[in-house]
């Protein structure tokens, strides 16, 4: 059984595919649900954020799993597999563990060491455990991805100018306007991709925020938030949406709605009484960070408006890395895959081991119970010296290529000892298996970050 990750995300597609598969909770449970239909399937995550939508399974067989993530995957997004399959990109084995490290490092992201990742791949794995498809495989890989993240953001700097595609989306903004200090701002959705844009125009000294929502209690409980911060807010709801347009420099919108919630019509509307009226409407950025899109695309060529789209935001300068933060992690996360692997394989070996010292162990009760059989006679005293000279000679001729498969079963192929064992010593398979099973794995995941939302 080996992890097969099937993706597509910021760097292989353009954002309308990735729009065509952005998955909301109910979707991700959905393709969990038909993934492991196949029975080739027996563990299955989903990771969606504004950049990616990837599938880590745990499959018998490669094309075979491969084959079936696939489809589920197209008939998801309504786009043919011949289609899906030209952006898609595949990781097995090894390279999916070292590919979710990488993404939980922030490595991955469209702004280089973006922390909030490591949230969504918490509420991924949160998601695939509550709805019990997480087995003993993903729930190691997905504690120890998380660690290697905290492990990366600590030891560092590779986020130490906080950069997130709102930082990086208002520091575009901000040049754009000349300073954002004393200027009016909309914040549209309240969820915490609109908690984090209110912090970050706070400590950019805007003065004034409409938080527009569909939910209008939401929307005022962070409006409320801002206020205790100094800030003149106000909740609205969506519907005020396009008078909002009318007196606002900046846009911030992640609704996570399945069709733009800014639309071409409101934005005429809105340019048409900005400055009276005017020819020249004074400037307006519209950061679109939703997926799919909140804002209609034929809204950038409108004119004075200058939409910041995750297409302009991973070409922006600021959303990359120092190199040598970048070369840092990736040496933390090769150190990290290197040890994970070499765990794995021994783990792997570990049961073939048990079952040995187990068959051993029944050899010599059989033999000492044939010895009570042959001598009913014998003293309890010498009968008890007979077992434990036996015992020892099993276990000193047993402890030397016990110890050694298991640093032999650390190094790459090391599976290839463990099957060895398995066939000089006849064990059973079954005899393995039930060994191998017969730790419970833990319910819930500890030492994870505290479950954060912002998208990547």
């Amino acid at each position: 059984m080996s992890v097969l990750l099937f993706g597509v995300s910021h760097r292989s597609a353009p954002v309308p595919v990735l729009e065509q598969l952005a998955t909301d909770e109910s979707d991700q449970a959905k393709i969990i649900d038909r993934v492991l239909e196949s029975p080739l399937v027996s563990e299955a995550m989903v990771l969606s954020t504004c950049n990616r939508v990837e599938v880590y399974a745990v499959v018998e067989a490669f094309h075979g799993g491969l084959s079936a993530i696939g489809q589920v995957l197209a008939d998801q997004s309504g786009m043919p597999m011949g289609d899906l399959t030209k952006y898609a990109y595949v990781r097995y084995a090894e390279a999916a563990v070292e590919h979710l490290f990488s993404v939980a490092s922030g490595l991955d992201s469209a702004v280089i060491g973006e922390a909030q990742v490591l949230g969504q791949v918490r509420r991924a794995y949160a998601t695939a455990e509550a709805n019990r498809s997480v087995g003993r495989t993903l729930h190691e890989l997905s504690q120890r991805a998380l660690s290697v993240g905290k492990r990366v953001h600590s030891e560092t700097g590779i986020d130490a100018a906080g950069a997130s595609v709102v930082s990086v989306a208002l520091g575009m903004a901000e040049s754009r306007l000349s300073g954002l200090a004393g200027r009016t701002a909309a914040v549209v959705g309240a969820g915490s991709m609109g908690a984090l844009s209110g912090a970050h125009l706070v400590r950019a000294g805007i003065s004034t925020v409409h938080v527009v929502n569909r939910s209008v209690p939401r929307a005022q409980r962070l409006a409320a938030n801002l206020r205790e911060q100094g800030v003149q807010a106000t909740a609205m709801s969506l519907d005020d949406l396009p008078a909002a347009l009318v007196d606002v420099d900046v846009v911030i919108s992640s609704t996570g709605a399945v069709r733009p919630v800014v639309s071409l019509a409101d934005m005429h509307n809105a340019l048409a009484k900005r400055n009276g009226g005017g020819s020249n409407p004074r400037p307006l950025v519209v950061c679109d960070l939703g997926m799919p899109r909140d804002v209609d695309p034929a809204v950038s060529g409108l004119p004075g408006v200058w939409v910041v789209d995750m297409d302009r935001i991973q070409r922006e300068p600021s959303a990359r890395a120092a190199s040598a933060d970048a070369d840092a992690a990736r040496s933390i996360v090769a150190t990290e895959l290197a040890t994970y692997l070499a765990g794995q394989r021994m783990a792997e070996v570990t049961p073939t081991v048990t079952a040995l010292r187990q068959r051993a162990a029944d050899v010599v009760e059989a033999e000492l119970l044939r010895l009570d059989n042959r001598l009913p006679s014998l003293d309890s005293s010498h009968r008890d010296e007979v077992a434990r000279t036996v015992r020892r000679v099993v276990d000193k001729l047993l402890h030397a290529p016990t110890v050694r498969v298991k640093q032999l079963a650390s190094a790459p192929g090391g599976d290839s000892y463990a099957e060895a064992l398995r066939e000089l010593f006849e064990l059973d398979p079954t005899a393995v298996d039930a060994v191998a099973g017969a730790t419970e794995l833990p319910l819930v995941a500890t030492d994870l970050d505290p479950l954060t939302e912002p998208s990547e």
